[in-house]
């Protein structure tokens, strides 16, 4: 048996609080607690006050203050802080208290409530630029920015396309990501964003935009990121103007701020279904090298791959560190002014080896043991989803090693699974039945 407590509240429909009817704030109240409550709000038929008056629904003496009750079934560890929080609210009404004896309690894992709307997780008012705006100013104004997309707007301000870090490498010809470009000295990033100046925005963005309802269910802005493969959407309203853009960090940041502590809830011996563990979700096609790995072997998995870092593991599978282009050049840009040139280039590896042979020699020479970033953030196996989400953001990291109980690297996950697996709609439909 479980111990849980029973506060019931009798009280009428005109009690407010704060101007809302105090049935409802009561239940977001309890909800905003994100603690393992449920609470039930039953209107009653007829009733009686200390005052005389009598609540009825018979047409002739038609009452609009019909009788309320709000009952919330707490465990009993939770029990003075929900009614601390709602004692306050009652001041017209009845509070009582019992014990029950709970045989189970059981809940589904879902890590954001299926009735959540675009409008309240969006950032709203955000950037954008028109269809003439050079792309050398898109560039600027993203890579100022803690964003890698902005939407591109006509003259009515709806939406037409969007501008992301990929679309100026690949179209614009921009030689390198954000991240690098962010270390270069302000010559070179003049340099760099200037040979964008001809091109214009309408020039280089992905076309058409793909939009979302502001009032429409974050479930279905989930459902639309994933079939086209974005990371974003423009927030319309009705007349179709741009209001807000929906980002994975907008509903990764929501999930830290209203989903429970699911560990804690299970330690109260809650059964908790539906949840998932990064072992779940994880690429096991990861590219590693070994810690004697050349350099220029790393680089070369690197650009013939088109990724953006490889992990280093030992010969026992033990993950020892990760590099990026970002350790290539923090690694060699003070000995070698050439590196800059030779990262930011866009002819083949092979080809730019030969063109730059004494940078080569230098890289051949390294071993991935010497450059790589060993101040890494992993996660176990059996790390809840929630608890990666929260790591993630934390940290502003888009990607994570995952190592097993000894250590041992066995795969990555990145924002990409996560949203993937948290808002796979069948937990939706499979639990709409349900509590």
């Amino acid at each position: 048996m479980l111990h849980y407590k029973v506060i019931e509240i009798f009280t009428g429909e005109e009690a407010r609080w704060q101007g809302k009817q105090l049935h409802s704030a009561i239940v977001r109240r309890v909800n905003d607690l994100k603690i393992a409550a449920r609470c039930i709000v039953t209107r009653g038929i007829e009733g009686s006050y200390e005052n005389g008056e009598i609540a009825t629904g018979r047409l002739e003496v038609l009452s609009y203050n019909m009788p309320i009750r709000i009952t919330i079934i707490v465990p009993a560890a939770e029990f003075d802080a929900v009614l601390s929080a709602v004692e306050e609210m009652v001041a017209d009404g009845i509070i009582a208290a019992r014990d029950v004896e709970v045989v189970s309690h059981k809940t589904r894992g879902l890590l954001l409530s299926r009735n959540t709307r675009v409008l309240e997780i969006m950032t709203p008012n955000p950037k954008r630029v028109g269809t003439a705006a050079p792309v050398s100013e898109v560039a600027r104004l993203l890579l100022s920015s803690d964003f890698t997309g902005l939407p591109v707007v006509d003259e009515q301000d709806r939406p037409v396309g969007v501008i992301a870090q990929g679309d100026l490498i690949y179209k614009a010809q921009l030689p390198m990501r954000f991240g690098l470009l962010a270390e270069a000295d302000r010559e070179k990033a003049g340099e760099i964003l200037k040979a964008l100046e001809p091109k214009q925005a309408k020039e280089v963005m992905s076309q058409p935009a793909v939009t979302i309802g502001q009032e429409n269910p974050v479930t279905e802005a989930v459902d639309l990121m994933l079939k086209k493969k974005v990371k974003r959407l423009p927030v319309v309203d009705r007349s179709g103007k741009l209001v807000g853009i929906l980002s994975r960090v907008d509903i990764f940041g929501t999930i830290m701020k209203v989903c429970p502590d699911w560990t804690a809830f299970r330690d109260k011996s809650i059964s908790v279904e539906g949840l998932r563990h990064v072992s779940d979700i994880m690429r096991r096609d990861i590219f590693t090298v070994l810690p004697e790995t050349p350099v220029e072997e790393v680089m070369r998995i690197i650009d013939c791959n088109d990724i953006q870092r490889v992990c280093v593991v030992d010969g026992e599978g033990y993950l020892k560190g990760l590099i990026s282009d970002k350790d290539l050049l923090a690694a060699f840009s003070g000995r070698h002014p050439g590196i800059w040139d030779f990262l930011a280039s866009r002819i083949p590896f092979s080809e730019r080896a030969g063109r730059h042979r004494e940078i080569s020699d230098r890289l051949r020479a390294k071993t991935a043991a010497e450059v790589m970033n060993t101040g890494i953030v992993t996660v176990r196996e059996d790390t809840s989803i929630e608890q990666a989400i929260r790591l993630m953001l934390e940290k502003t990291i888009k990607r994570l090693p995952v190592i097993d109980s000894d250590g041992k690297f066995k795969g990555m996950i990145s924002r990409d699974s996560l949203l993937r697996t948290i808002f796979d709609t069948s937990q939706f439909k499979d639990s709409s039945h349900e509590n």
